[in-house]
């Protein structure tokens, strides 16, 4: 997990030295390892370098330094214990703070768009409602955790990036791709995005600031406003900051009644502290998300008028422990409140759907360094509550809205050890896993990755591994409007293997990858037409094969022509995707999947404090939709172009961002229009108080 340095106001950054009798290093008689935190290639975003880490370790196990040697920086996912870049067995993609800042877009969700290897469908913007899914999986197939805790909504993964805090508060967004229930858990079963926030205050030009303010507008009544404050006290072991913000928009359409149906209202609140010694660490966040948004024809082409509020609190606490032995434990508790509307404002009508989730959660990691290698282990229990009006079993005492209900616990430990060599490093553990549904048994699902450095700059990656995910409570429970769900449902589950490539040098960093996905007990929603009465059931139906190739390269355009930080990156995703299953059985999951994901990006400065950011996405969805007038359609190949031009001076930045500049016709669900161009000009102001 990600350990930050409170208040570090100066750093210094060794990034070479010569292993000499006089050195400053030979002093310290141990293995120094010096870096920036996260700078693991996105395959479509710069480096991280917003925060630095400097960690002595006496490792005897660790790989011995050359005469001359170039340090690479310390990575901090893709294992259970960290490992520096150099040494880690997987790859892990991260958006780093410089990227976002730059990014001309309006949620956290836009974000993980230029990430080749994501899948981001989106039915609102604004982040109204967006599924994400990795490598050719669902959105209930993803792992989400801010700050390495487990947001997951067990009620359906259509709210699981209801997230509190703002894109202002992000230091960086880390993705894993593939199985990674060996590192986050359960419900990891094609991957994990992990958003981590900063407590420290934005750095700009010359100084640091811990106040900013920032306002923008638009296109469809689009309004944004948000501030943050960092607060620094005089004991500089604690800090803690806080963000607010609020955003609405008119929207982009109206129904067939001529009523706004994709206007959007909402506001975030998140708080974060933490307090560092030599002794310990500890970190604690608590956030609220509120929104309504008209979610037109979302759910059903033949409403246009839907609607739906939801309302999120996420609290949590973690800390470390020095020494040996590193203790690393964590607790969390998060709700969330979700209430739909089939006909908005009409519940004499259709009444609305309410429910209301928790989630509680404790875990415990520990690591440790040893002469074989680094050993870490450690588990989690983590329990699921939903009340609703349709989902669950009947409830003794109904209370309000509430008249079902359902309570299920997941306790899970694991146990990974890393070996690591002069050039190569193994990485083998497992998940031992048992859910309180349907009387599941401790299962294992094992894992291994292994790195092997060739040369200068020249990496190579191999790795098997196994995962689950437990049915939401919606696949359980959902059996209403012509569906009939099977609450004995058992757990999806995935095995992969892949292999890749890497090279890094100082002009150029480059990757590539390829890899098998083998998905069974698929949970699915079929229909058989035979039947006298056919109805959508969800079933653990099927299986799906997938073979996937990604490969991605950032050029360092400041090396070959005379502009200071200009940069061109470049990425491209394939997949091909095999679903076993009978033919005469209709299927809700047509595997709409991205077969093929184009994206590159160019920073590029103009003149002094002004820079351009151009982003361009192309992408063909594979499968095809119904029209209300029952016209198949297939899923078309669209391009995007978003730009943004900025003024950037030490105390504010002006900019200005069009998102989808020559308003191309972008459907990524059926019968859901997207807007075309969207126009946004902005301003931000920081100050110290």
């Amino acid at each position: 997990m990600y350990k930050p340095n409170f208040n570090k106001r100066e750093v210094i950054v060794f990034r070479q030295f010569q292993r000499k009798g006089y050195s400053l290093f030979a002093c310290l008689g141990r293995v120094v390892v010096i870096g920036v935190l996260s700078a693991a290639t996105l395959q479509s975003a710069t480096a991280a370098t917003d925060e630095v880490s400097t960690k002595t370790e006496k490792t005897d196990n660790t790989e011995s330094v050359d005469k001359e040697a170039t340090l690479e920086d310390v990575e901090v996912t893709g294992s259970r214990a960290p490992l520096a870049l150099g040494q880690a067995a997987r790859m892990v993609t991260v958006l780093s703070r410089e990227e976002i800042q730059a990014a001309p877009v309006q949620s956290i969700n836009d974000l993980l768009k230029m990430a080749v290897g994501v899948d981001v469908r989106q039915r609102g913007p604004i982040g109204a409602q967006t599924d994400v899914s990795i490598r050719g999986g669902s959105y209930e197939q993803i792992a989400v955790l801010l700050n390495g805790i487990n947001i997951c909504d067990a009620q359906t993964g259509h709210n699981a990036f209801d997230l509190p805090c703002d894109v202002a508060d992000i230091l960086r967004i880390e993705v894993l791709e593939g199985p990674a229930a060996r590192v986050y858990g359960a419900s990891s079963l094609v991957g994990a995005i992990n958003i981590v926030t900063s407590q420290a205050p934005e750095a700009s030009l010359e100084r640091d600031y811990n106040g900013q303010v920032r306002l923008e507008g638009g296109s469809f009544g689009y309004l944004s406003a948000a501030g943050r404050y960092a607060l620094t006290p005089h004991a500089d072991q604690l800090t803690s900051s806080l963000s607010a913000t609020y955003t609405r928009s008119d929207g982009y359409q109206r129904s067939a009644a001529g009523h706004l149906n994709s206007d959007y209202t909402g506001g975030k609140v998140f708080y974060q502290g933490g307090y560092a010694d030599q002794a310990m660490q500890l970190q604690w966040h608590a956030g609220l998300s509120a929104k309504g948004f008209g979610s037109n024809t979302f759910y059903s082409g033949r409403f246009d008028e839907q609607y739906e509020q939801t309302l999120k609190f996420f609290t949590a606490i973690q800390g470390e422990t020095s020494g040996r032995l590193h203790l690393k434990p964590a607790i969390y508790w998060n709700r969330g409140y979700d209430r739909f509307e089939l006909i908005r404002g009409s519940e004499d009508l259709v009444p609305f759907n309410h429910h209301r989730t928790d989630a509680f959660g404790i875990n415990l990691n520990c690591y440790f360094d040893w002469a074989a290698g680094r050993t870490a282990f450690g588990g989690e229990f983590r329990n699921e509550d939903i009340v609703s009006g349709n989902l669950g079993e009947p409830l003794n005492a109904p209370f309000r809205d509430y008249k079902y209900g359902l309570n299920r616990s997941n306790l899970s430990f694991h146990l990974e050890h890393n070996l690591l060599l002069k050039r190569f490093t193994l990485s083998a553990g497992f998940i031992a896993v048992k859910n309180t549904w349907n009387e599941m048994p401790f299962t294992i699902y094992p894992g291994i990755d292994a790195s092997l450095r060739l040369g200068k700059g020249w990496k190579l990656y191999a790795s098997y591994n196994a995962s689950l995910r437990m049915p939401s409570f919606t696949e359980l429970y959902y059996s209403v409007g012509g569906h009939k769900a099977d609450k004995y449902l058992k757990p999806e589950e995935l095995q992969a293997v892949e292999g890749g490539v890497k090279y890094s040098s100082s002009l150029l960093t480059a990757q590539a990858s390829i890899y098998h996905n083998h998905c069974r007990q698929m949970i699915d929603w079929i229909l058989d037409p035979t039947e006298a009465e056919p109805v959508w059931r969800s079933v653990n139906y099927t299986k799906v094969n997938t073979l996937g190739f990604e490969t991605s390269a950032t050029l360092q355009l400041h090396r070959l022509l005379p502009l200071p930080g200009a940069t061109l990156q470049v990425a491209y995703s394939y997949i091909d995707e095999d679903k076993v299953g009978q033919h005469q059985i209709e299927s809700q999951s047509t595997l709409e999947y991205l077969r093929h994901k184009l994206v590159g990006q160019l920073h590029m400065p103009i003149v002094e404090r002004l820079s351009l950011d151009v982003k361009y996405r192309l992408q063909k969805r594979a499968g095809n939709y119904t029209t209300n007038a029952g016209i198949v359609i297939p899923y078309h190949t669209y391009d995007v172009v978003d730009t943004r031009l900025s003024w950037t001076a030490p105390s504010y930045t002006l900019y200005a961002e069009v998102n989808n500049l020559f308003g191309s016709h972008c459907v990524d669900f059926g019968n859901v229009r997207q807007p075309g161009l969207w126009l946004t000009i902005g301003a931000k102001y920081r100050f110290n108080i």
